[in-house]
This record gives C-alpha cells, structure tokens and sequence, in this order.
C-alpha cells in the first residue's frame, strides 16, 4: 500500500436520539484524533454519510481542543463516503457520538469504503459508538470484519449508565459479539483502547486520543 499520509475521520449524519433530544457525532471524539493525527504531520479530510453539515453533539468548547477544532475545521460541505476514494487515504477513524447507531450499520457506501481501504492494506479505527460501522462491515469473503477480532467499544454497562438501553436501536457491545468480535471492556468511562492488526478500536470519549495514537503506531509499522 502507497501512503497518502492523509486520514478520513467518518461522522454520523442522524441528528434524532429516538425522539429524546438531538444527537449527532460526538465533537472530542473527532477533534481529539484530529489534533493527534494533524500534530503527527497527517492531513485530515472528514466524510458522512448522507454529506454536508453533519448534527454534533457532547460540545465542550472550555477545552481548547476542541475550541480550536471547531475554529479551523469547516464541516459544512461533507462529501458522501460515496465520494471518496478509499486509495487516498492510510486510515479511516469512525467517530461516535449516539446517532452512529442508527445510520453508521446500513450504510452501503461506508461499508464499502472502508472494506476497501482495509482490504487494500488501510487503517480502520473506531471510538464509542463509532464501532457501529463495524456492524454492516464485511470482508468481500462475506466474513464480518470483526469476526475472531479483538476490540472495545461503548460497553452495554455504559449504555444502562446513560440511560439509553431502550432507546438505540441494538446493544452495541452486544451486536458486535454476536458477529463473532472478541469484546473486551474497562470499567465505566474509563480509557481503554485495543489494536488487532490494522483494526483499532476504543470503548468510550476518554479512549479517543488512545485510539489516534494506536491508529498513528500501526501505521508506522
């Protein structure tokens, strides 16, 4: 694989936590991969899936990560995972945030994005609820991805612990096992990051700058 030292970041485009309040992409869960990632020379480009301006959710402007995030980069024009080519890029990260449960699983032009960016020797990342786009993600074997894989993702303790059980639509820690992944999990809110080869997964937003230098670590071998 020819590096393109360039980095996607996918975001969800559902903006409706179940009729609750809006939701969106998690902002830290983006900015901080985005600080590590561009403090490590990488280009960042994003995408989502239906484009333009994505709904972001989990704001904290009093860190200056994200502060300086939302001053330098403009996501108002997204293109499509349609419309980009997964041979630019080293790596994919999919961002969370709860409205990555309802649109991040069925999307064709994700999934298909990032099987060929894995299947041509790419990156594929993952943070929280990010590891929804695992869900829909198979190998062109017909092999889930994460079959036989080691990963983390946003625990079903986590989900009761925010009250949101009934309201995603799948337990996410669970749906993963049931496609075969080997979850592992830390205690709640806790930093927790696992590497599986080109796979890089964590379980919640204090695993995101794990996961940017897990993903960062891999690509340097």
């Amino acid at each position: 694989m020819t590096a393109t030292n360039k980095i996607l970041i996918g975001l969800t485009s559902h903006g409706d936590l179940g009729g609750l309040r809006s939701t969106g992409y998690y902002l830290p869960e983006a900015a901080h991969p985005w600080r590590v990632f561009t403090e490590a020379g990488y280009t960042v480009e994003f995408a989502s899936v239906a484009g333009g301006e994505p709904p972001v959710d989990g704001a904290d402007l009093s860190d200056p990560v994200q502060r300086d995030f939302t001053e330098r980069v403009d996501l108002t024009d997204t293109p499509r995972f349609a419309d980009v080519d997964p041979a630019g890029y080293d790596a994919v990260l999919f961002a969370g945030g709860h409205g990555a449960m309802w649109d991040f699983p069925g999307d064709p032009h994700l999934n298909t994005f990032a099987r060929d960016l894995y299947e041509r020797g790419g990156v594929v990342a993952a943070v929280c609820h990010g590891p929804a786009a695992l869900v829909g993600l198979t190998l062109s074997d017909g092999t889930p991805l994460v079959a036989g894989k080691n990963i983390a993702a946003f625990t079903d303790a986590e989900e009761i612990a925010v009250g949101l059980t009934e309201v995603v639509p799948f337990p996410l820690q669970s749906r993963l096992e049931e496609l075969g992944a080997n979850h592992s999990g830390a205690a709640d809110w806790q930093p927790h990051v696992v590497t599986d080869g080109r796979l890089v997964t964590g379980q919640n937003p204090a695993s995101s700058t794990g996961v940017a230098e897990a993903v960062l670590t891999v690509l340097k071998n």
